[in-house]
């Protein structure tokens, strides 16, 4: 005979005062204790690679000054812009390329006004590119 052969076939007692404890609250008393929380956050955060912003020559920027005369003759128009983005939270930041369609170009300002309202400023821009005159 074992040692709890008198209670095995026993119904499983139910508290009349205490209501039975939901499935997701009882799984909640065994999840893992996050000692470090945002730990996880920071260590992704420092792994993320940010690029280098770019250092435009004399020549480089005189063509970017032509195509955007070019393009301001045609506002409003299509081009195809790269400028950098700076990071708000580590040094450097990342390129972006779209095609946009630029409405006003403000050299007083410094910078270019899309057609939804976005602003790039002039001494952020990589590359200009004007479509095709013979494709519009």
């Amino acid at each position: 005979m074992g040692e709890y052969d008198d209670i095995i076939d026993r119904p499983h007692h139910v508290s009349r005062r205490h209501p039975r404890m939901t499935m997701l609250n009882r799984a909640a008393q065994f999840s893992p204790f996050a000692a470090l929380t945002g730990f996880g956050a920071e260590i992704i955060e420092a792994a993320r690679e940010t690029e280098r912003w770019i250092e435009l020559s004399e020549e480089e920027k005189s063509a970017i000054s032509e195509r955007l005369a070019q393009l301001a003759k045609r506002l409003p128009a299509e081009a195809s812009v790269t400028w950098f983005i700076h990071d708000s939270h580590k040094e450097g930041g990342r390129y972006v390329t779209r095609d946009v369609r630029v409405k006003q170009i403000l050299p007083t300002e410094g910078r270019i006004v899309l057609a939804d309202g976005e602003s790039i400023d002039m001494d952020e821009l990589l590359d200009v590119e004007l479509p095709d005159p013979a494709c519009e």
